[in-house]
């Protein structure tokens, strides 16, 4: 949709034949949709203007004739080639897109990982980006709650993004919880193969609970939270990831030291050279 014009009235052109629309000045057909910037009359604007907004809104919201499917989904889409694809991207990045993404329990240090993955890996020249979890739900996922339905939405929309990252070429380190292996599998099926690389943080649950760095065991151990992972909600590790990060007796490896484990797996994998 363009917006052209100015004060005191915004010019709307909308460019499609369905709508009878057009989105050139100069044509016949061309037919606008005014609103008053300063002041706007609903009852007017139902009255003068009700066939082209409904139109609008039918268009954009994908219920125009023949857009419609199953569930809402559109059926009349097709997918467009670009003529820049992925292996050219990933030649001028000097890198293989792929999808790091790091699971495990509250408290278990995948954020503290995604950092310093990313970090050490900025520092050796290659071009990352991670997904938090929590930051994620700041923006595109902040209308989902944390109940199943809404946690399996969650981490899809993140497994997508993630997914057009990697198409990028660049690396994409994903970080959250994603308790069930069946949406982390789904993620993983979106990938061609090899480019989804599974990081278990292997730390026990009493361990993640002493460090508790978010107070969230403390509250659900309180009764104030429902549904928490690994209190009153399953956990389920992954059976055959790439990488496994625990801990050695009664020591922890630092940051630095698991993202080297991490990196070691991209170089032999041939993931940081194009």
């Amino acid at each position: 949709m363009a917006v052209i014009g100015a004060a005191p009235w915004r010019f709307c052109s909308f460019s499609d034949s369905k709508l009878g629309f057009s989105d050139s000045l100069s044509s016949p057909s061309a037919k606008f949709v005014r609103w008053n910037a300063v002041r706007f009359d609903a009852v007017k604007a139902r009255s003068r203007h009700v066939t082209p907004i409904k139109a609008v809104k039918a268009f954009v919201s994908g219920q125009a004739d023949g857009a419609g499917g199953k569930n809402g989904m559109s059926t009349n889409i097709v997918w467009h080639e670009c003529s820049v694809d992925k292996l050219e991207r990933q030649r001028l990045l000097q890198q293989k897109g792929c999808v790091i993404w790091i699971t495990g329990l509250s408290g278990s240090g995948k954020s503290t990982l995604a950092c310093a993955l990313s970090r050490a890996l900025h520092f050796r020249g290659n071009l990352t980006y991670v997904l938090d979890g929590d930051n994620v739900r700041h923006g595109l996922n902040r209308d989902l709650s944390f109940r199943a339905e809404d946690r399996a939405e969650n981490i899809r929309r993140i497994g997508e993004v993630a997914k057009l990252f990697s198409d990028s070429g660049i690396i994409c380190i994903a970080s959250l919880i994603s308790p069930y292996r069946k949406d982390r599998d789904a993620c993983r099926a979106m990938l061609s193969e090899g480019n989804f690389i599974e990081v278990f943080m292997d730390i026990p649950l009493e361990v993640c609970e002493e460090r508790d760095p978010k107070g969230l065991y403390k509250l659900a151990r309180a009764g104030k939270i429902r549904g928490f992972t690994g209190i009153d909600d399953p956990y389920e590790p992954p059976l055959n990831c790439e990488v496994v990060l625990q801990q050695t007796g009664g020591d922890y490896n630092s940051p630095s030291d698991m993202a080297k484990t991490v990196i070691s797996y991209l170089e032999e994998k041939g993931y940081l050279k194009a």
